[in-house]
């Protein structure tokens, strides 16, 4: 399930929880120069591999279920560094770099 308000990522994580899964939420909390997503932006991640929302539009979802698998498993959270400078960002054709700052926390 994909969808993009905040409030629906937060009633799937909800809703996911009521039925026994086990839960984490990231979040985008800082931005700097070209990011796809605003900081507030939210993805939910179970154990079990089902994932709602998104911090980035697609390019580091990967890295972010990964640390949300292991977040699960350890109960800590993590704050996790993303970026690209501007000079390698024109090589892989986007216009310009940024960065981004996503916190992954289990939930409950």
């Amino acid at each position: 399930m994909q969808t993009d308000k905040v409030e629906d990522i937060l009633a799937v994580a909800s809703a996911w929880r009521a039925q026994g899964e086990t839960v984490a939420l990231a979040t985008v909390v800082e931005t700097w120069g070209s990011s796809p997503r605003p900081a507030g932006s939210r993805l939910a991640v179970t154990q079990t591999g089902r994932i709602a929302g998104s911090v980035s539009g697609g390019c580091i979802e990967g890295a972010v279920a990964d640390a949300a698998q292991a977040t699960m498993k350890t109960g800590t959270p993590q704050l996790l560094d993303f970026g690209i400078s501007d000079e390698r960002a024109w090589e892989v054709g986007l216009a310009c770099g940024g960065k981004l700052k996503v916190f992954v926390e289990k939930l409950g």
